[in-house]
């Protein structure tokens, strides 16, 4: 029990040293993007807040590259220190060594699902709202509620708040839409409901229109105007609204459930959520394979040589079962594969992989 404990301590360590550096990195390579995106449009201060809000995501993204150099690390350092050869005297096998990292990384996984996620989408969250304030100077707003759809869109000439009950996969097409025109001085100018709302390049093109202008003395029905096409000015883009309710990670997982649901009710495809939901759950899982291929390249003693070689070998694999993952997390999400298969299959297959080549290079 106490080698155990030991070697958990040990890999705890390794794991935090490796995570300080690739953290710093990370933060750095952000400062110089920031930077590069609205060095012109805000002050240093709001650049380095900026870079701090969007490293934990970057961070979350490449912790299974840092689970590799920290298992790699580790079991260099005990074979340079020949702990491994007096842990194997002992009459330990090389797998028991693992009993201890195994455990730290089930407890660091505990604390991402519960602890991190929720710090690392809030942080995303109240970047990509900083970021779109920065790029459309606060014109621009999307919400959405389980009673429909809420944008927002501004110019010199004023501002509009939209409403729609619903839309079509891909966020080009809103249905039974409300549009409310404010002049620069905020004084309701027309509401405008169309049955069918498209937004392209050149703007937002209405069906079936009823415009009502608001103001006049004159009755309500001399006020409104049918038109069976019309042709507004937008600030919005299609991508803006995409990138709003599909950007996975500024939704805490516990809210993810919730976020799925309002997602389908909304007419928005929901399969990048649910596969974001399950990857979330089957990261321990990839973690732990990951723990398993840095130690089935390290394990054997410095003596024997090719430390340059094992170490360029896991960092390989590691990148070749991170970009299956990911790779696989893609097919899910445009529906190429079901779910269950696109995100279980690679973490179960990497794990079984690395306990193979675990136990050939232990027992081999």
């Amino acid at each position: 029990m106490t080698l155990h404990v030991y070697f958990a301590r040990r890999f705890l360590f390794s794991f935090l040293a490796v995570f300080g550096v690739f953290a710093l990195f990370c933060l750095f390579a952000e400062l110089t993007n920031q930077f590069l995106w609205f060095g012109g449009k805000t002050d240093l201060s709001t650049i380095a807040i900026l870079a701090a809000l969007n490293t934990p995501q970057t961070v979350d993204t490449i912790l299974p590259l840092i689970m590799v150099f920290a298992s790699v690390l580790l079991f260099l350092t005990l074979a340079r220190g020949s702990e491994l050869v007096v842990a194997r005297a002992s009459g330990r096998s090389g797998s028991a060594f693992l009993l201890g990292p195994i455990s730290v990384v089930v407890l660091i996984s505990v604390a991402l699902l519960t602890i991190v996620n929720p710090i690392v989408s809030y942080a995303t969250n109240q970047y990509t709202a900083l970021s779109n304030s920065l790029k459309n100077n606060g014109r621009s707003a999307v919400s959405l509620s389980r009673e429909g759809m809420w944008l927002r869109q501004a110019d010199e000439n004023g501002h509009a708040v939209i409403w729609a009950k619903s839309s079509n996969s891909d966020g080009s097409i809103f249905f039974n839409t409300t549009f409310y025109l404010f002049s620069d001085t905020g004084l309701a100018e027309r509401q405008i409901t169309a049955e069918t709302a498209r937004i392209g390049p050149n703007g937002w093109t209405l069906y079936r229109a009823k415009i009502w202008r608001i103001g006049e003395d004159a009755p309500p029905e001399k006020n409104t105007e049918l038109k069976n096409k019309l042709t507004l000015k937008s600030t919005l883009t299609q991508d803006q609204i995409q990138d709003r309710f599909q950007k996975r990670a500024t939704i805490s997982l516990w809210n993810l459930p919730a976020t799925i649901e309002t997602l389908k009710a909304a007419g928005f495809s929901a399969k990048r959520h649910e596969v974001w939901l399950h990857s979330e759950f089957s990261r321990p899982l990839f973690l732990i394979a990951m723990l398993f291929l840095g130690a089935a390249f390290s394990m054997k003693h410095s003596r024997f040589g090719g430390t340059g070689r094992a170490l360029l070998g896991a960092v390989l694999f590691g990148f070749g079962f991170f970009y299956l993952r990911n790779f696989s997390q893609v097919l899910g999400e445009t529906g190429q594969l079901p779910i269950l298969i696109a995100v279980w299959t690679p973490p179960i297959a990497c794990l079984l992989l690395s306990v193979s080549m675990l136990l050939f290079a232990e027992d081999g």
